[in-house]
Order: C-alpha cells, then sequence, then structure tokens
C-alpha cells in the first residue's frame, strides 16, 4: 500500500513539473485526474497524507485576516532607469568597484513579489514581499499554484524570491464568465494571491515566476547564473531568458531583445533588470535606503493616448493645497479604461496649455493615475480652466503661492480628513483599518479633527456609526492602543509637515534624537543635513512655531510614547571611527563584521569620503583601497582588523 501511494505521489508531482514548470505535458489531463482520484482513495482509506502529496494543494478554507511575517533577509525593491544614459551611469558606478563586471539581463514581470521559506528541505511558508522587512502570510492561498515545489534538495533554511503572474491568455479565459472581468494581469495576480480566499486564488489561475534566491543558511551562490540554475534544479518555475553580458553594448542589446520579444509573450512585463553578476562583489558595492546599487530595472516607454478634457476639478490635500484633477474622455491605456489624469498645480495648467474640452496627450506608467503631458489641439468649444477664487469646499480665501493654490482655512473638512489618515497610515503610526472614508466619518460624526483626539475614542462613539459592528469596533480601537507607542522618525513623519517624507524624518530623528532637539533646531542646523532642503528646513521651523501645532504637538505627546533612535555604542575600540570594508574578508561576512564595528562604536560606510577615518581592506581590495591611499586615510589589512576586534564580543 505504501509503495503503491508513493508511486502515486512521485509520477503525479513528475507529471505537475513538466506541466506547470516545463510548460511540457506529457500526459492528458484525463490520465493525470485519474491517477489523482486513486491517491484520494487511498489517502482516505490510510488516513495518512504524504508532505509532498498533490493533495496538499488545494489551500484550506477562507482566513479573516492576513498575518504579518518578518523576511530573514530584507527584500529590497529596484531603481529604475528609463533612458540609456542613466543606464550608463549605473555601470560607471559598477566600475568604480568591479573595473570588468559581467551582468545579467531577465524580463522585469509586471505582477506580486512573493518570498517562499523552505527548512529541511520542505516548503513552510509563503509571504508577500510587503515593505521589505516584512510582508502578508498568504501560505494558504500559494498552495493553490502549482509552480514550486513541496519539498527541494536543499536542506537547510532557504528563502526564494518570485513574482506572481498571471498569464493574459487564462486572464482573457477567466474574464469570458466572470461577473466583473479584471482590468489587468498585475491587479489580477494581485487580487488573486491577497484573496482571503483560496478557491478565489486558485480559480483565477496564478503562478509564480522565481528570479532570485534571497537567503540560504548554508552555502552561499557566486553569481546570478548560480542562482538561476540553483532554482531551476530544485523544480522552480522560471522564465528561460537569461542573458550574461560581458560588455553595455551587450546589456543593451539584451534590453532591445526584450523589448521586441515582449509583445509576443504570454506574461505583462514592463521591462528588464540588470544585475551584476558576481554576487560576491555586491556587498562592496552596497544599498541606499531602498535599492541594492548592484541591480536596475530599465523600465520601457510609458503607454501614452489622446483624449479630451471634460472637466477639472480642485482637491484640497492635508496642507491646504489644491491640486488639479481632470476629467477626460475614457481611454483605453496599459489595460485599464482611464478616466482621470492629473496636473500638478496653476502653473502646471498654463505650462501645457491645458484647456477643457481640448484633446491633450496623457501618460500611464507604474500603474498610477496618468499625467497630462500637454495640449494636442484646442477646438471651438474649448475654454480656459478657472482659477478658483475660493477654496471649492469651504468657500474659504485662497492663498496663491508661487505656482501653488492654498486653502487658507485649518479647518477645512478635506485637509483635516487627509491629516487624519495621513497620521494612520502605515509608515506614520500605522493604524490598521484605517481610511479616508473612517476620518470623514470621524469629522462628520463624532466631531475629531485633531490627530490626538482618537486616542480618546470609545467603543460607544463608534457604535453609532453605521457599519461599525463590535469586531470592527475592537479591531480599530485595538489599532489605535497599538500605535501608542511609536518610534520617533515615524512619529516626525504622522504629523505631516509640508516637505518631510519618509527619508527626511528618518535623518531628522537620527540627527536631532528627540522632539524636543528637533524643536529647538534652525534653519541652518536643519539644512546642514543630506535629506533636509531650505524650503524644508524653513517648514519645519515654522511648523514648531505656530501655536496651534504646539498645543496639539503636546496633547499627541500624552497620548503616545515616542522612543528615541537606539543610541549608538559611542565606547570601544572603533568609538568616533568613520570605516569603510572593501575586499573579500576569510574570517566574516561583510554583514558580520559591519556589526562588530558599529559595537565597538564605530560608524560603516559604503564608500570612501572626505568622513572616512579608516580602511579595511580584504583580498581583492580595488578602487576603495586606492581613494583611501590618495586621500591619506588610515588603513588595515584582515590581520590586524582581527587584533583589534579580538576583545569584541561577536553579535
Amino acid at each position: 500500500m505504501e509503495k503503491r501511494i508513493r508511486e502515486i505521489i512521485d509520477t503525479l508531482n513528475k507529471w505537475a513539473y513538466e506541466y506547470y514548470v516545463l510548460d511540457k505535458p506529457s500526459v492528458p489531463d484525463s490520465e493525470y485526474d485519474k491517477l489523482y482520484d486513486e491517491l484520494v482513495e487511498w489517502e482516505n482509506a490510510t488516513g495518512e497524507r504524504a508532505f509532498d502529496s498533490p493533495t496538499r494543494r488545494v489551500g484550506g478554507e477562507p482566513i479573516e485576516k492576513f498575518e504579518k511575517h518578518a523576511h530573514i533577509r530584507r527584500l529590497y525593491s529596484l531603481d529604475k532607469s528609463v533612458t540609456y544614459d542613466m543606464l550608463t551611469a549605473f555601470f560607471t558606478r559598477i566600475k568604480k568597484v568591479v573595473p570588468d563586471p559581467e551582468f545579467t539581463v531577465e524580463y522585469k514581470f509586471d505582477g506580486l513579489t512573493m518570498c517562499l521559506t523552505y527548512e529541511g528541505g520542505r516548503f513552510v511558508r509563503a509571504t508577500t514581499r510587503g515593505n521589505g522587512v516584512e510582508g502578508e502570510d498568504v501560505t494558504a492561498q500559494c498552495l493553490t499554484i502549482k509552480s514550486f515545489p513541496l519539498e527541494i534538495s536543499y536542506k537547510g533554511v532557504l528563502e526564494v524570491q518570485g513574482e506572481a503572474i498571471i498569464r493574459l491568455s487564462v486572464l482573457e479565459e477567466y474574464n469570458r464568465t466572470a461577473k466583473e472581468p479584471l482590468k489587468n494581469a498585475r491587479n489580477a495576480a494581485a487580487g488573486a494571491i491577497r484573496n482571503l480566499d483560496p478557491a478565489q486564488t486558485k480559480e483565477r489561475k496564478p503562478e509564480i515566476l522565481f528570479y532570485n534566491v534571497n537567503y540560504m543558511s548554508e552555502g552561499e551562490l557566486p553569481t546570478q547564473q548560480a542562482h538561476f540554475e540553483f532554482l531551476k534544479e530544485n523544480g522552480f518555475k522560471v522564465y528561460p531568458f537569461l542573458r550574461l553580458c560581458k560588455s553595455e553594448e551587450e546589456v543593451f542589446a539584451a534590453i532591445e531583445e526584450i523589448e521586441v520579444e515582449r509583445k509576443k509573450i504570454d506574461v505583462l512585463t514592463d521591462g528588464a533588470v540588470i544585475k551584476l553578476n558576481d554576487c560576491t562583489r555586491r556587498e562592496e558595492i552596497g544599498y541606499t535606503d531602498k535599492f541594492p546599487r548592484f541591480a536596475m530595472a530599465f523600465k520601457f516607454e510609458a503607454e501614452e493616448a489622446e483624449t479630451v478634457v471634460k472637466n477639472v476639478r480642485w482637491q484640497v490635500g492635508r496642507t491646504g493645497k489644491l491640486t488639479p484633477l481632470a476629467e477626460v474622455e475614457p481611454v483605453e491605456l496599459g489595460g485599464a479604461t482611464v478616466r482621470k489624469a492629473t496636473l500638478n498645480n496653476l502653473g502646471d495648467i498654463a505650462r501645457k496649455d491645458v484647456r477643457i474640452n481640448s484633446r491633450v496627450l496623457i501618460r500611464r506608467s507604474n500603474e498610477v493615475i496618468p499625467e497630462i503631458l500637454g495640449c494636442v489641439e484646442h477646438t471651438g468649444e474649448s475654454v480656459e480652466v478657472e482659477k478658483p477664487r475660493t477654496c471649492p469646499f469651504c468657500s474659504s480665501p485662497i492663498e496663491e503661492i508661487g505656482a501653488n493654490l492654498f486653502c487658507t482655512n485649518r479647518r477645512c473638512p478635506p485637509r483635516i480628513i487627509s491629516y487624519l489618515a495621513h497620521f494612520a497610515s502605515k509608515g506614520a503610526m500605522n493604524i490598521e483599518g484605517f481610511s479616508e472614508m473612517t476620518a470623514a466619518r470621524l469629522l462628520e460624526e463624532v466631531g475629531i479633527s485633531k490627530a490626538s483626539g482618537l486616542y480618546s475614542l470609545t467603543a460607544e462613539q463608534l457604535s453609532a456609526l453605521e457599519g461599525f459592528k463590535e469586531k470592527k469596533i475592537d479591531n480599530l480601537l485595538g489599532a489605535i492602543e497599538k500605535s501608542r507607542r511609536v518610534s520617533l522618525d515615524r512619529f516626525i513623519f504622522a504629523l505631516g509637515i509640508e516637505g518631510v517624507g519618509k527619508v527626511a524624518s528618518k535623518a531628522l530623528a537620527k540627527a536631532f534624537g528627540s522632539m524636543d532637539s528637533l524643536a529647538a533646531a534652525s534653519v541652518e542646523e536643519l539644512t546642514a543635513l543630506d535629506d533636509v532642503g531650505e524650503v524644508t528646513a524653513a517648514a519645519i521651523v515654522n511648523w514648531f512655531a505656530d501655536k496651534e501645532n504646539g498645543e496639539e504637538l503636546e496633547n499627541l505627546l500624552k497620548c503616545v510614547t515616542v522612543e528615541a533612535p537606539e543610541n549608538r555604542v559611542r565606547s570601544g575600540i572603533f568609538a568616533g571611527q568613520s570605516v569603510v570594508l572593501t575586499g573579500t574578508l576569510q574570517s566574516y561576512k561583510r554583514s558580520d563584521a559591519q556589526k562588530i564595528i558599529e559595537a565597538g562604536g564605530g560608524e560603516c560606510q559604503s564608500s570612501v569620503t572626505a568622513k572616512t577615518t579608516l580602511v579595511i581592506a580584504g583580498e581583492a581590495a580595488g578602487s576603495k583601497l586606492d581613494k583611501a591611499k590618495k586621500l591619506g586615510v588610515k588603513v588595515i589589512d584582515e590581520a590586524q582588523f582581527l587584533e583589534m576586534i579580538k576583545d569584541i564580543r561577536r553579535l
């Protein structure tokens, strides 16, 4: 009995691999189904089911919500270039570290990034990319997909990265009978994976194309080509296109090949991905806050179309800025029906000569609301876009600053709603389940116009709102309670100061360490930071000088605990040192060496600058070593580094 069950499982898995991974089915569906039914009978009779049994790929019952899960290693997004000049600048940066680099070129697929985890050779979890640090656990949904193995030969802990996609032909077939046809393959794939009911995932027939090994607990892959081969050898579906390029010209040729061929394939793709092939040199090149410096996405030209402007409406944001939104005649663009297009401000309207009833050119890229590029033709019915004399929402006076218009009423409802939604957003206080609609309801029906008012909300107040049942109330109040502890950078971002985004918030938190210090900062001190310009510095100073803002800040600090950045150790063998690692160390991975340096009070840099005080040179150290010598920076080798750290406990 056991022998027969194993024989069936192995046969079915072989057939599934041929069908779903190799796209080369060897038996008709009827034969697969017959053997599958036999396996179900055997499993029902024995009450047992092997880990790699294909009957496990059913996904289970609908779930109530997605749980969060932290990735072992951060999943970065890719920086983008849209011209060969931008790509040439990327090559120049790489060559400063790797004089004779080789690159790989692959398709950039347009779907939902996925991370699959294996332990002891067995699949344990699937998550979305999320913010790169943590994503949503979509294991139940992923189990309905057959383009990846449940068991692999590699026995260590493994994270593999891929793109969940829905083939264009599959989408077309689905839409023939769907009650609500899906607009495009990208949204269809994201919707399939992020559907709480795995049965819906299965019905849409997504698959995953794998392209990267994100983490390995044992061993390292030396090249991107090795990543590709490892994935294939372990049964993961990869797209059969990988070009190894030894020159910039070969990279450009591979990109052009993709641009021509992409219109013939059955998968939605919007560009190419270029990576340094040598994985052993990638750590030297390093990362920005968002992207690896050793890889680049080349985005093909965005789609454009002509349409007619029917009206222009003005929206009010949290700072009071009025933004024009054009309503246009519906036009198909990038697989979606476009009815709206953005204009930046009053000056943008004048510069592009946009008028109502005129024909304009619009562009849509990266699945965002299209923008108007300019006027194509005026007609006899074309009329100027009228500049609002008062706020279209509260009728308060308008202030014109440069090319922008601002509502002067701080109590303007759209300003309050937008601010509350921003305060609660994921990158700020992260109050899950809070939306602009929730903010509008709370303003209109409960009278909450300040962020501090969220922390005095009661279940009784919420129960009076239509649609707020016990579970929804508990979830919202729980999320608000959870937000009472927040890091300094997220709190600064949540305040909604004009020009202060996530990057600037982190820089401010690191530089000043507390709200009191930030509130007392001068324009000169603020502009000394790399991520803060003069306009933003002035906005920060003015924000803290405002009496009403001061009162609200005081109220907020009574409700929440703002956690200062973790203090860097200032004592230790590397105290006060700005350190650059270059070349290959035999004793430590670069990331581990960096932790040791930071534990000893030092600060690690990705490149040699005038600020650098120490360079640790391993084997095959390149241009960084040359630059250090030129600047007169102290250089030590690995043996000297090991002598320095002998008393530091490895983290």
